[in-house]
Formats: structure tokens, sequence, C-alpha cells
């Protein structure tokens, strides 16, 4: 391990960028960097698990013809370079072909989550007003009713529709010699949207460059290493994925894996064994929902996992203490945002302190400030806005949302909207989204706090907490609880759970409302959705005023 001090203070762009890429800044091609320069004698690219348990795997090679293939046929359809291709796609081979030959041409990938209807998808190929869009059978009656719906390949030899075109006969009509467009490091290879929990989705394009810290994030957070086998449990119908279950690995020359399933233990017990998966990302949703199983699961994946990396939203200290007692594996948590991508980690692969709670240490290559509300960059011990110092930050690539205003841009920083609190030894806690944090009787509790205390009770699977107007106290504190199937809810649970936080955490802390629920409500990529619980419970009071 490389101590992480001397790598952030040594980080040169310009050093890292020869190293990492087979291309340079001026003349750049995502399929050459992913695809092409590891395509040699049979290193394995994808490892493919349908739900049934049937399996396949694909070389660099392979994949380097087939991309190859479709490239070709988007270029005699008139895609140019800048052009983009939407996929809604499942976890095949078609989608990564997909990609690739898109990326060969010089156009830009625009990802589509399997889990939307055709409202959304409409909303987000307005963003980007895609020429072509590639589709599975069962995802291609959606876009009947996508207003200005672009063409369409469907995965399968025999569409039903007259005027799509069918996958695999295609890419048989078209040639292996596709010659990749080179690029420069700002052209955009990724278009995206934010899954933001008010107002649309916003479209941001994402520069070739980023694959540096793409690259970089796999090897020092990740700790990606020649030998390890890796699973990143995310959907790359989303940013963590797309980043880092494809483009991520891929750049690295390591095969990626794909499970076309739905998230079970089962599933993901078996896919670990199977594989020996030794190096694990996922969400803290997914990581709860296995250590709920106990002993079934443990027994399971004990001897396979050596490295364990959790992002999406913070982790809770009863996961990692888990971790650590029943399976002797390091599970880190890792904090990004689609715009910027992975800024705040704690590092599997630079030696440096890991403090429980704490989302870690600044990437190199990126500066991370703690600001009060007049954007003064604050010492260690006082909440503040998460931001990026662009200015100081060489590997930072996001420009600013695609034809949109882009406010969280103030002066050379970029504000996250997340409150966090630096520490003493450098690294940095989370303490909630802005409009999260609850104030009550004067105090500012962050949500998270409150929830990771609940989920340490034995009864309790998941939690989500929100501050509910109050006229005394300005806000308290109200749980919302996924209880295990082993504990009925009751008044007395209820009580215990209070008791269980106050204890716990702090008596101003505890949640003074538990309400006993089926399930919580997130977004597609699994982030909890307080603001919804929250405007459920004003909803509730003006009802009950009336």
């Amino acid at each position: 391990m490389r101590d992480y001090q001397s790598v952030a203070t040594s980080f040169n762009y310009l050093h890292t960028a020869e190293q990492a890429l087979q291309g340079d800044l001026a003349a750049l091609n995502a399929c050459i960097e992913c695809c092409d320069r590891h395509a040699h004698a049979e290193a394995v690219a994808l490892y493919c698990e349908a739900q049934d348990g049937s399996a396949t795997h694909y070389t660099f090679k392979q994949l380097q013809a087939d991309a190859a293939r479709f490239g070709n046929f988007l270029r005699e359809q008139g895609v140019q370079p800048g052009d983009r291709v939407a996929g809604l796609m499942p976890r095949t081979v078609e989608l990564l072909i997909a990609i690739l030959g898109t990326w060969r041409v010089g156009a830009v990938y625009q990802p589509l989550f399997t889990a939307f209807g055709p409202k959304a998808i409409e909303q987000r190929l307005d963003c980007s007003n895609a020429r072509w869009i590639i589709t599975d059978s069962q995802n291609r009656p959606k876009l009947d009713d996508v207003a200005n719906c672009p063409s369409i390949v469907v995965t399968g030899d025999h569409p039903k529709h007259p005027g799509d075109y069918p996958f695999w006969t295609t890419l048989d009509r078209h040639s292996v010699e596709c010659e990749p467009v080179l690029l420069d490091a700002s052209a955009p290879f990724l278009l995206m949207c934010t899954s933001g929990t008010t107002g649309p989705a916003k479209p941001l394009e994402v520069p070739l460059r980023a694959i540096l810290a793409f690259k970089g994030y796999m090897r020092d957070a990740i700790g990606l290493r020649d030998d390890d086998r890796f699973w990143n449990l995310a959907d790359p119908g989303w940013a963590y994925g797309l980043y880092y279950a494809v483009t991520g690995p891929l750049a690295c020359g390591h095969a990626t894996l794909f499970y076309n399933g739905p998230f079970t233990v089962e599933s993901t017990c078996r896919i670990i064994a199977k594989y020996a998966i030794s190096n694990l990302a996922g969400s803290p949703t997914a990581y709860r929902l296995l250590i709920a199983e106990g002993a079934a699961f443990a027994s399971a994946v004990r001897g396979h996992l050596r490295a364990v990396s959790s992002a999406g939203e913070p982790l809770n200290p009863q996961v990692i203490r888990w971790f650590a007692e029943q399976l002797d594996v390091i599970i880190h948590d890792h904090y990004g945002q689609t715009e910027v991508g992975m800024v705040l980690c704690n590092h599997h692969r630079l030696r440096h302190p890991v403090r429980e709670g704490s989302a870690g240490y600044a990437v190199p290559g990126y500066r991370i400030v703690v600001l009060d509300d007049a954007y003064r960059e604050l010492p260690a011990g006082r909440p503040g806005v998460l931001a990026v110092d662009r200015e100081r930050s060489p590997l930072c690539w996001f420009e600013g949302y695609l034809k949109m205003p882009t406010q969280a841009f103030v002066g050379r920083y970029y504000l996250s909207g997340d409150i966090v609190e630096l520490n003493d030894d450098g690294s940095i806690s989370f303490v909630g989204r802005n409009d999260d944090v609850i104030t009550t009787s004067g105090y500012r509790v962050g949500p998270f706090d409150v929830e990771s205390a609940l989920i340490e009770h034995p009864a309790v699977i998941e939690a989500a907490v929100i501050g509910k107007p109050d006229p005394q106290r300005t806000e308290l504190i109200k749980a919302f609880v996924v209880l295990s199937n082993q504990y009925p809810p009751s008044t007395e649970l209820a009580e215990a759970l209070r008791l269980h936080v106050r204890q716990r955490l702090a008596a101003h802390a505890y949640p003074r409302e538990v309400e006993f629920v089926e399930q919580l409500p997130k977004t597609p990529s699994g982030k909890l959705q307080r603001f919804i619980l929250r405007n459920q419970e004003i909803a509730r009071q003006q009802s009950a005023g009336a």
C-alpha cells in the first residue's frame, strides 16, 4: 500500500494521463481505452450470468469485433461524432457491445434505466436528442408511448415492429474493420441525467478525460488488483454502474460481471461463490439486506471477499462492524455524485487512518472543502456544505448542466448540497443532505446518525428519519422503520426503539414518533427519498388542521 498523503500531494495530471492512457489528451477514443488496448490473447472482458444460472463470457477481442460491427452500422445510418445513442437494456452482452460501438465512432452513449416508464424515458430522450435507441423485446413496448422516439434496434432476430432493426442480424451484415474516431479529451462520451429528488432530471456530459478519474478510483479506492474477481452490483443504467461497473474496470483491462436478474440474497451468494468474487462494490441498501440474513449469508461467502466498497448513500457503522466481525473483511465507505464521480473515499489501496462514520479523504487529484453559508472554507469541527474546489482539482471534469444554468457553481466551487464536517485528521464525515438536516429545539440533527442507531437494533432492517414540523421544537424527529420478520410491530417495540436511540445517540436526537412501514420510498438506484416522507407528514398535518 502507498501512503495517502504522499500520493495526494505529489499528484500530477499530465504524468497521470501519460501513464493511464494509450492515447493522449488530444487524441482519445473510449473504445480503444476500454477494449482495443486489452484485446490480446484470450483476456476475458465480461462474465454474463443469467437469472436461471446459465453463464457465458466474452473476451476483449470478441467485443472489439462486435463493437466494430455495431459502429459500422451506426456510420451507415449517418451517426456522426457527438451524436447521442441511448440504451434501454438489461445487463447483457448486447448492452456492452452497444456502448463500445457507440464510443468507437465518437458518438455519445446515454443510459436509460430499465425500470423507467415511458414518461421518464421520453423526458431523458428530449434532453439528449438521441438519434438511436437500443432495447430488448421486454422493454420495447414502453417506446410505443414515447413521443418523437428515435430509430430503434431490438435484440433478437425477429422484431415485432416494422422498421425496428434486429440487433444480431444487423451486426452480421457489417465488417469487423471500423477505424475508431480520435477526439480531444474534452469531447463527451457519456450523457447522463441526474435523478434529483425534485424537478426534472438534469442532463450533463461526461468528457473523455473522466476516464482518468474513473481509473484512479478503481485503482486506489476500490483497490482493484490483477488477481481480483470483481463485481459491482450497480446497474449500468445509473452513474455508479456505468462509471465503475463498465468504464472503470474495462479501462483497467479487468473483467467485469453482469448479472441479468433482480437482487436477491440467494443470487448474490451464489454468484460470489461461483465466480470466486474477491472484490465487491454495492450500496448500503444491498449490504443491509445481505446481513439481515445473518449466518446464512456469512457462511455462504466467508473466505471469498477480500475488499468490499459501498457507495450511493452513507454506510451505517453497524454494517462496517458486521463485515469485520462475521467475515473478517474491511468494507469502506465512498462518496460521489453523478456530476463529479467519486471524490471522497476510504481507500483500500492507500494507507490512511479510517474513522468509523467518515466518508474518507479526498481522492488524489481533487481538493474537497467544507463551506459555510457565505462560501468560506471551514476548519475542523464545524458542519457546512461539501464542495469541490474546481480550480485545484485537476481531475474534476464537470463543466455544468447541458443547456441549463448550474446553480451549484459558486465561484471556484461546485456545491454538492450535502452537509459534512471536516475532522481533525483531514477526513470528512457525512451529516446529511442540506434539505434533510433536522432542526429540533435548537439542535441540528443529521438523519443518518439516527438511522444508523436504529439499524443497530436487531428488530430493524431499514429506517428513514425526517424532521416533522412542530410548533414547539421547530421539528420533531420521526422515524419510519422496516422490521425484521421476527419482530411484529407494537407500541412496546416503538418505545424500545426510541429508548435505544436515546441511549445510543443523544437525548435530543431520538425519534419522538416511530411508524412501522413495509418499505421505504427510494429512487430506482436505491437512494432514500426522505422528502416523500416529509411531504407526506406535512399533508397529514394540513388535513388534520382542516
